[in-house]
């Protein structure tokens, strides 16, 4: 199951450490709490795993109980261990709070956002740390605004075909390895590892610098995976799509996504034919079905023969 350490949400988020300089402890759940119940002595469903926030009306509600029992309510939520406590609108930290946070070992951070707004961002970047993701061995493009993975076996000219999509103003996301996550139920998000960001192997030239070459249109982190193309060597008799009535998936991480195999032949240009498939596949998002209109051409025609011929 995917972790994301405090730290770093604690840099993302740009939060304040208001106790605890150890932030190496990890979140295992996307899902946040705003402890209601628990702060009136009600702990018996207290997801204790998730990330705690505390906002105006919990504080307000806790600082208006009496000492002891602001230490009783502070231990409960305290000791399961939660990942980390949230403080909103750079609200002052109650010492009931902070001694057992102390104790612990729960870091308590503070924002200076309302409760809401970092809710909202709070999720959205636990979606995105969290999500259930792979690795594939593919060439990944954004080709006008859409994400098409490129697979196929090694050598096939993947690279060599984003090359040329790159000279012809498109853009490179990632090359060899590419790392997919999801971050909803059905939207899959592609990126390239740290490691190897903006770079190309050209066999026969070697590693390429896509953005000292080409410039900063050239590239960009990551982006929606819509379509994949899956190149294999042309085979003689081979069943191939001549008309696109049928529309192929592959699944990834639970998610389908539309398939199309491109046979690769000496004299064929693979630039020419993905960039063509994008464009075919964002018209037919908005609305522009080809093979629909040919069928219906077909349908019109045949049943004017018949008419003619009673």
């Amino acid at each position: 199951m995917p972790k994301a350490k405090i730290s770093e949400l604690a840099l993302a988020l740009q939060l304040n450490v208001l106790v605890g300089d150890w932030l190496e402890g990890t979140v295992e759940s996307s899902d946040i709490h705003r402890p209601a119940l628990e702060m009136a002595g009600y702990f018996d469903h207290y997801p204790a795993n998730q990330i705690q926030i505390l906002g105006k009306t919990e504080l307000e509600f806790f600082t208006a109980l009496d000492e002891d029992t602001q230490l009783s309510r502070a231990q409960g939520l305290l000791e399961p261990g939660p990942p980390c406590l949230i403080i909103t609108r750079n609200l002052p930290l109650p010492a009931s709070i902070a001694q057992p946070a102390r104790v612990k070992n729960v870091p308590v951070l503070g924002s200076s956002l309302s409760t809401t707004r970092l809710v909202s961002r709070l999720g959205h970047w636990l979606d995105n740390a969290l999500a259930p993701r792979k690795t594939l061995h593919g060439v990944f493009v954004d080709l006008f605004g859409i994400g098409v993975l490129l697979t196929g076996s090694s050598g096939i000219g993947k690279s060599e075909t984003a090359l040329e999509l790159i000279k012809m103003g498109h853009r490179l996301i990632a090359d060899d390895a590419v790392e997919i996550r999801r971050p909803a139920e059905d939207i899959l998000v592609g990126t390239c590892p740290g490691v190897l960001a903006n770079l190309l192997e050209i066999r026969g030239l070697g590693i390429i610098d896509v953005f000292k070459i080409f410039g900063a249109g050239a590239v960009r982190p990551d982006k929606r995976v819509e379509l994949i193309l899956h190149f294999e060597p042309w085979r003689e008799g081979g069943s191939y799509d001549r008309l696109g009535f049928d529309t192929q998936y592959q699944e990834l991480l639970g998610v389908k996504i539309p398939r199309k195999v491109v046979p690769v032949a000496p004299g064929r240009n693979l630039a020419m034919l993905v960039e063509t498939a994008a464009a075919n596949f964002r018209a037919r998002s908005m609305g522009v079905d080809v093979g629909r209109d040919l069928n219906q051409r077909i349908s019109t025609e045949m049943e004017k023969n018949r008419n003619g011929a009673n």
